[in-house]
């Protein structure tokens, strides 16, 4: 496949995702409020979260010709939403939390063009090892928790901990690859 489009995120994991399926992107990232609505699942979350994002986009460009593909991925422990951390210790306290876990990675995606919005959805199952405080702090300061929802990033350094994944290893990098190529199908 071999197309354009405008995604609506500043992540260098999805544009590199998108690279490797032939797919070239111009970077136009959407300022919306990520908060949490009240009682929202982890799924519901983030698929409103990705639609808002590709709304946005289409609201800024309403004539634009090129696909607008918006994505979300939160860390969810049960119905806990694990997002980006706000601070070291914040990452701290998630990592501490999803240490010996099996927690779930919801990427959604959403994908407009032509007028027309749709979504998809990947969860992921992941087995993490337990960590000791030392592990943590250690990860910490390497800086790779930053900008990561559940502090982490299972394509860096904490791919050692990661004891077992049931789903898509994509997904949990933050584009779930085949839900992205059935929308462009559908869509483009």
């Amino acid at each position: 496949m071999h197309l354009k489009i405008i995604l609506a995120s500043r992540s260098p994991r999805r544009v590199e995702l998108l690279k490797q399926i032939g797919i070239a992107c111009l970077v136009m990232p959407a300022d919306i409020d990520e908060a949490a609505l009240p009682d929202e699942s982890p799924s519901d979350y983030v698929l409103r979260l990705a639609a808002q994002k590709a709304q946005a986009i289409v609201n800024k460009l309403p004539n634009q010709e090129l696909p607008i593909l918006a994505a979300d991925t939160t860390i969810a422990l049960g119905l806990q939403i694990l997002g980006k951390p706000e601070h070291d210790a914040d990452a701290f306290n998630m990592l501490k939390q999803l240490s010996g876990s099996t927690h779930q990675v919801h990427t959604a995606i959403a994908l407009a063009f032509k007028g027309k919005l749709e979504t998809a959805i990947n969860t992921t199952q992941v087995e993490m090892m337990s960590l000791s405080d030392a592990m943590i702090s250690e990860y910490i300061a390497s800086g790779e928790h930053k900008d990561k929802a559940g502090s982490y990033a299972i394509q860096g350094l904490a791919a050692c901990w990661i004891k077992k994944i049931t789903g898509s290893y994509t997904g949990v990098m933050g584009l779930p690859l085949h839900e992205t190529n059935l929308l462009l199908q559908k869509l483009v």
